[in-house]
């Protein structure tokens, strides 16, 4: 799932903002063999403040767009997300009782638009069948035993299911993706063929249980990736955490 920066006037759904001062002040000691993440985190967040992710008005709003934007930008995602509220499609019932081929057109924008209608279509399905379409007990559900579910609904891979946990459900995961995995491997922590469940539990047993901070944290790093650590020509000198760039080597 490739995350874009998510520009938005709306209020992060259940995020509250971050103080620096207050996080400036909480010193984490790095354990032998781990990259000091939460040096990295205040330094990241002394330079960009706070990024107010996930946007958007409702927990399933926020569901449907950790989905659609699998491989697209957020750009293309807002857009379909807009098609779908002009319908009333923004809850779970209104979207599976929705013909498919009408569902395909409203989020074709996000692209892969067939696949994606299909993944909503059986995220809503899994939740009318598993939590009698309550988004309340889904989430009241233990992290590992929804988050082992989730995977085995037809769409949702690592990335997604772990969005919806944490930006939807505040469950404490955390999310990793490209931008996660470059800045770690340049900076020495992780290989390039690291598993994406060695890299998130390499980030959760530094901050046990800190949904607020996996949440700050891995926005600060996409957006760190966007303008500093690209995949091509990356700004070391100028990026925040260049100075740390020898410390994991």
């Amino acid at each position: 799932m490739k995350l874009a920066s998510k520009t938005s006037q709306k209020v992060a759904f259940g995020r509250p903002t971050l103080k620096t001062t207050a996080h400036a002040q909480q010193r984490i000691p790095t354990r032998e063999g781990q990259p000091p993440l939460d040096e990295y985190y205040n330094s990241l967040f002394t330079t960009f403040g706070p990024q107010h992710w996930w946007p958007g008005e409702s927990q399933f709003e926020v569901i449907v767009g950790a989905i659609l934007t699998q491989n697209t930008s957020w750009a293309n995602v807002a857009q379909a997300v807009e098609n779908l509220r002009g319908q009333h499609l923004l809850s779970p019932a209104a979207m599976e009782q929705v013909p498919l081929g009408r569902l395909e057109e409203l989020i074709r924008p996000s692209g892969y638009f067939r696949q994606k209608a299909r993944k909503l279509k059986a995220f809503c399905e899994f939740l009318r069948a598993e939590y009698r379409g309550s988004l309340k007990r889904m989430f009241g559900t233990p992290t590992i035993s929804l988050r082992g579910k989730l995977l085995d609904v037809f769409g949702i891979g690592p990335e997604t299911a772990d969005s919806i946990l944490l930006y939807a459900g505040e469950h404490p995961v955390f999310v990793v993706d490209a931008y996660t995995k470059r800045m770690l491997e340049r900076h020495g922590w992780a290989g390039e063929k690291a598993k994406y469940e060695d890299v998130r539990w390499m980030v959760e047993r530094q901050f046990p249980g800190d949904a607020e901070r996996f949440n700050e944290l891995h926005a600060l790093i996409v957006k760190t990736g966007k303008h500093f650590c690209r995949s091509r020509e990356p700004l070391c000198g100028e990026c925040p955490l260049g100075r740390y760039l020898e410390e994991g080597r």
